[in-house]
């Protein structure tokens, strides 16, 4: 993971990007294979738009762009390159299976399994609120800068994990667990704009989300407080939270979700290795 790690990050600041062709020729860099849940880090000529899909790319002014491969994603996808004129050529992108974790836990009380009507709906209003922040579009590009751990403690959970209960496959894990004592700090892994900022969310309990630029968010729940308000800018490794076990959670700790809008990305493939 340290080593895919750092090759995102050395992507992300684009600064190991080889000799950009004229525009005319709309070449377009990419890595030379993507993984499952992996953020990808690419650049195209000046004057040239990129798709993927079925979403134009924000472009910087380098032509760096990003975009992100789901849990689930197919062994190839299709990046879309356009030039001045419309035309289009289309780049294909191999993308690594993962194997993901499954266990499976029977004797479960059937209201863990199955909400009430009224918690389930409580829980659909909630979520929609807080994947409304998630497809943000900012031109800012504070995820150039890379990631940082958000907390220190055990890795608890990790990401694309499932559970069966009862029987019944639940949604995967979307995200990294970091065993912590309730009030440690939680650290912003990178420069960005809180967009959501809830204390009591019914599954999730005290949620923040910061959005890093370019449809990029962090998403952290749990927390015992929150200490941020929407629109706040906050700083790499400033404290926006204290991490705790509100909502649904059996112990205490912080879970970083990452997103490129809708689509959920496993940040221990793009945070720096721990010190």
């Amino acid at each position: 993971m340290g080593r895919v790690a750092r090759i995102l990050v050395a992507a992300l600041s684009l600064a190991a990007a080889t000799s950009v062709a004229p525009a005319a020729d709309c070449a377009v860099e990419l890595p030379a294979s993507a993984t499952q849940g992996g953020l990808v880090a690419g650049r195209v000529a000046r004057g040239c738009k990129v798709e993927f899909a079925g979403r134009s790319l924000r472009l910087a002014a380098d032509g760096g762009f990003v975009f992100g491969l789901g849990r689930d994603a197919p062994p190839s996808v299709d990046v879309t390159v356009r030039d001045p004129g419309g035309r289009a050529t289309v780049r294909s992108l191999a993308v690594a299976p993962r194997k993901w974790q499954v266990e499976r836990v029977d004797g479960v009380p059937q209201s863990t399994v199955t909400p009430a009507p009224d918690i389930a709906a409580r829980i659909a209003r909630e979520q929609a609120r807080v994947m409304q922040a998630r497809l943000r579009d900012d031109a800012r590009e504070d995820f150039r800068a890379g990631f940082a751990w958000p907390a220190q403690g055990r890795i608890s959970g990790v990401y694309g994990s499932q559970r069966i209960l009862n029987g019944t496959p639940k949604d995967p894990h979307y995200g990294l667990d970091i065993a912590a004592a309730t009030g440690t700090p939680a650290l912003a892994p990178a420069a960005g704009i809180v967009s959501f900022a809830a204390p009591d969310l019914y599954l999730t309990g005290g949620t923040v989300v910061i959005d890093h630029g370019h449809g990029l968010s962090s998403t952290f729940i749990h927390l015992s407080r929150v200490e941020v308000r929407v629109g706040e800018r906050v700083a790499q490794g400033q404290r926006f939270g204290a991490i705790g076990m509100t909502g649904r959670a059996s112990g205490p700790h912080l879970h970083w979700g990452m997103n490129w809008f809708d689509v959920r990305l496993d940040p221990g493939l793009v945070v720096r290795p721990p010190p």
